[in-house]
């Protein structure tokens, strides 16, 4: 690799802990969106290893699942201490690892701090309810009990904000996880864990294998979907994965928490604010390197506003820095590898094939830096839907189409099978409310004057149809950790039935 991302790559490890000349053998190699050098190289966990961890993942919760859930968040907030502290460390490896730009590797840092402290004060609301009972002297309660060993498989874009979201609510109520990464982005998985694991042994009351980084390939998510063991397995990726996992975890009864594809749409209205729809239109879009779930993807702009947004778009997107991520005034870094590059040219291939007008798309020589996959976010005047607007391409590719009417817009945004994120711009109050309504988008995400990405913590994460249903981080979120149990508590010296059912017994 180049001598600048080695001594980055280097240093940033050490900062946690961890000695890079370790890594350099094994089957999974880490590759810097950056230039395309190879980073470390890591061996997958074998069948024997992944055997040993869910053996100590089940005796740490055993032990874990016993101590008060306030100790538990106790654990949480000392590992989110430790992050805060190491933020910029963490941060440069995931700018190295994963391509992102500077501002937003800390932001998804910070993801990962919020997270922790929302969790630290879930911990002491893990609150059931009190149920009136149609029996004298009886009481009614429900109450949530922890699951199970964890599984926690993550995708690249996000290689530690999805990690924490699920693992800190998993170990404030009561669980073990384990941690399979993508193997495209092993290193920065390794650093936080690493981190995670340095504050647990400090801690008392964590037992051994609380936590586990199992390292490794399409196999080892394989045996995670399979495991009887695992009590809920929470993955994130294609909607191609998450079918199939969807199908192995119900196949044995499990539960499965799966956030997947995203084809997100906004909706430009007469009355918008044309510089706010314009920024919030460029970030959503081309931020990331068109690399999130909630990217934008379709753009839909009223009539009477078409050629004006369009306009400025043009210009914003030529404005746009595109380069090495760690330059401070860079907007847009590389893709994340070859593939990804080629999944834009064959969708911007489709669409001028379909008589699409494109502009921008392509490939962005970054001096230095030849071998990364850099590129000019695109923009496409459609007149009407295609095969490629319709599914997630993971680049930035925004197609345009016009619209007349609200309810036209709003039934082109749920037109498509996935269902993230989605977002209006307008100063009409009866046009927000109805998007926002049972009339209106059918998204788990739905925005009024803000993009469709950049989601906060303290609301539940998730989408309807294809993305999935899972939800993940704030809101109520964590019961998806817990199983619920209905009991009742009969005090009287009788026993009355319920729905006056008579069944006397000499």
């Amino acid at each position: 690799m180049s001598a600048a991302v080695a001594s980055h790559t280097g240093s940033s490890l050490a900062a946690v802990g961890f000695d890079a000349a370790r890594l350099t053998t094994g089957d999974i190699v880490s590759r810097s969106p950056i230039d395309g050098r190879v980073l470390a190289r890591l061996p997958s966990v074998s069948r024997a290893d992944y055997e040993t961890a869910l053996g100590r993942s089940q005796a740490a919760f055993s032990a874990w699942r016993a101590v008060p859930a306030p100790r538990r968040g106790e654990l949480v907030r000392l590992f989110g201490e430790a992050v805060r502290a190491h933020k910029p460390a963490l941060a440069e490896l995931i700018t190295l690892e994963a391509g992102k730009i500077t501002s937003e590797a800390a932001g998804e840092v910070q993801e990962v701090i919020d997270i922790c402290d929302f969790a630290v004060g879930l911990s002491r609301q893990l609150y059931g309810l009190t149920i009136a009972s149609e029996r004298a002297r009886h009481h009614m309660l429900e109450r949530w009990h922890p699951l199970g060993p964890v599984g926690v498989i993550t995708a690249f874009n996000f290689p530690m904000a999805v990690w924490a979201w699920n693992a800190t609510l998993a170990l404030i109520c009561g669980n073990s996880v384990l941690w399979k990464p993508s193997e495209k982005t092993p290193l920065t998985a390794l650093a936080l864990h690493t981190l995670f694991e340095s504050v647990a042994k400090g801690f008392a009351e964590a037992p051994a294998g609380v936590s586990t980084l199992l390292v490794g390939a399409r196999p080892v998510g394989e045996w995670l979907a399979d495991d009887k063991r695992i009590a809920l397995l929470s993955a994130t990726g294609s909607t191609r994965m998450g079918r199939e996992v969807a199908v192995r975890v119900a196949g044995r009864f499990g539960r499965s928490l799966l956030e997947l594809g995203g084809n997100n749409a906004m909706i430009v209205a007469p009355s918008a604010k044309e510089d706010l729809a314009v920024r919030a239109i460029t970030f959503a879009a081309a931020g990331t390197a068109g690399q999130r779930c909630t990217s934008l993807r379709r753009l839909y702009v009223h009539g009477s506003r078409y050629d004006a947004i369009v306009a400025r778009l043009k210009r914003a997107y030529a404005s746009l820095k595109v380069g090495n991520p760690l330059g401070s005034d860079t907007l847009v870094g590389p893709l994340v590898d070859a593939q990804a590059f080629e999944a834009m040219q064959t969708a911007l291939a489709a669409a001028r094939a379909a008589g699409g007008i494109v502009h921008g798309g392509e490939r962005v020589n970054v001096a230095g830096h030849e071998a990364g996959y850099y590129v000019r976010p695109a923009l496409v005047e459609l007149k009407g839907p295609i095969e490629a607007s319709e599914r997630e391409t993971f680049a930035p590719i925004l197609y345009v189409f016009r619209y007349e009417t609200i309810e036209q817009s709003i039934a082109a945004n749920n037109s498509v099978v996935q269902g993230l994120s989605s977002s209006l711009i307008t100063q009409d109050l009866s046009e927000a409310e109805l998007f926002l309504s049972g009339e209106g988008s059918d998204c788990g995400i739905a925005n009024i004057n803000i993009g469709p990405s950049g989601a906060e913590i303290g609301g539940a994460f998730g989408g309807e149809k294809e993305t999935g249903g899972g939800r993940e981080s704030g809101s109520d979120a964590w019961k998806a950790y817990m199983r619920r149990q209905t009991q009742t508590v009969n005090y009287s010296a009788t026993l009355p039935l319920a729905q006056g059912v008579k069944f006397d017994v000499e």
